[in-house]
């Protein structure tokens, strides 16, 4: 399996810290940025790698050679004039051909566990997969709009008028088919984002692997500062290894209760709610929504419908600088006799809260911990399935639960002094 890596770039808006070295090679607490990155590689089983270079290509070649000090196997691809994101491939065309292979960008500061994407990206069947994570400014970043099978439809970019879409922006690391090469037949400048993934987004190809692991580009002295931050404090670990997470209803926890709701207008978030949230953002702790939404089963909501509520949700949540990870629904209701309801939502389950249902589905797709994982909610069902989870509770209230407090952030902090839990 071979990685490619696009090393070239220039990296104009990093010349304030180094005008002298191509930007892969600035040093992130005393370790090049591409050598990071090669070593991520390595762990994951990419031996064989291919460095495209550029502008001050040579310090880059001078320093990892043929790769064997580094335990991999490491060619070049020289543009002998910019080629954009993309028209490198036209150059590697025999090179690649035959098998997928990893493009990435050559400044980022990451820990993926690839297998888990590359099974991901086959079992899809698409030419190419793109990694995505939530934004902390949504607002000014391209976001990428899915189907329910996660077929990427759309790129949203933040200066056009955008339908309500989760927050999802492209993190760098993408998988390709060999069978993208063929849209390669001149070398020639090509931006990877306009003109190969929305045409493949256009023609069905193209789908999103969505994760909460460790991903930034260090593009601006700001990430790179924060770059320099999260490597002292210690990078989370990839989904190899079972991480902590917090499951968090929804109504009455993170915005204000106001019985089914049913349009986006009724969402309004609690004081403190998103506060709590960015806690755990900084400290890279996934945040994931569990919830019941009888409204659809009752047809008062479609998933469209539920789907710009939930929108709503994010987009204020990110007006605050927070982000969730991920939100998992049940849209089953066992009782009948509601004008317009879904004959076939309208049956007993084993996701509507206190079943635990949505907690176990969440802990699969990520790989979580739930003995070290807290359910927060404010309802003897939320508690419930938390403890049928496996997971410990906090409870907004006086139920009867682990940790209670008065606010989603009372029970946030009081979790984040618990020595014993290590996210």
């Amino acid at each position: 399996m071979k990685a490619v890596v696009m090393a070239g770039g220039k990296g104009t808006r990093m010349a304030g810290i180094c005008a002298e070295l191509p930007k892969p090679m600035l040093p992130l607490s005393g370790k090049p940025i591409l050598e990071r990155e090669i070593e991520v590689l390595k762990k994951e089983g990419f031996s064989d790698i291919i460095l495209v270079i550029s502008h001050l290509g040579d310090a880059i070649r001078e320093y990892f050679g043929d790769g064997a000090a580094f335990g991999v196997c490491i060619t070049y691809c020289e543009e002998k004039e910019p080629l954009g994101t993309a028209g490198a491939l036209a150059l590697l065309k025999d090179t690649l051909a035959g098998d997928d292979f990893l493009l990435l960008n050559g400044d980022l500061l990451f820990d993926v566990d690839l297998s888990r994407f590359l099974a991901y990206h086959r079992e899809k069947g698409g030419i190419a997969t793109v990694l995505t994570h939530p934004s902390s400014h949504p607002a000014d970043s391209v976001l990428v709009a899915c189907d329910k099978s996660e077929r990427v439809t759309a790129f949203l970019p933040p200066d056009t008028a955008r339908p309500a879409t989760k927050n999802r922006t492209n993190a760098g690391l993408h998988f390709f088919s060999s069978a993208i090469l063929s849209r390669f037949d001149e070398i020639k400048k090509t931006d990877l984002d306009r003109e190969i993934l929305t045409p493949l987004a256009a023609e069905g190809q193209l789908f999103a692997y969505h994760s909460p692991e460790y991903v930034k580009d260090m593009g601006t002295p700001t990430r790179f500062a924060e770059g320099e931050r999260d490597l002292k404090r210690g990078l989370p670990q990839s989904l190899k290894q079972p991480r902590p997470a917090i499951f968090l209803d929804r109504d009455g926890t993170i915005n204000r209760h106001v019985g089914f709701v049913t349009s986006p207008d009724q969402i309004e978030l609690l004081e403190g709610a998103a506060e709590a949230i960015k806690r755990l953002n900084d400290r890279h702790v996934p945040v994931i929504v569990v919830t019941n939404q009888p409204v659809l089963a009752r047809g008062e909501v479609d998933e469209a419908g539920l789907g710009a509520i939930h929108a709503r949700l994010e987009a204020l949540l990110a007006e605050r600088g927070a982000h969730l990870t991920d939100i998992f629904y049940c849209p089953h209701h066992p009782d009948g006799g509601f004008a317009g309801e879904v004959a076939v939502l309208k049956r007993p389950c084993h996701c509507r809260k206190p079943a635990p249902g949505l907690l176990l589905a969440a802990a699969a797709k990520y790989n979580i911990s739930l003995s070290h994982s807290y359910m927060i909610g404010d309802s003897d069902s939320d508690m419930e399935a938390g403890r049928r989870a496996g997971c410990r509770t906090a409870a907004i209230g006086k139920m009867s639960a682990d940790i209670v407090g008065n606010s989603l952030l009372d029970c946030i902090d009081q979790i984040l002094k618990n020595e014993d839990f290590h996210a």
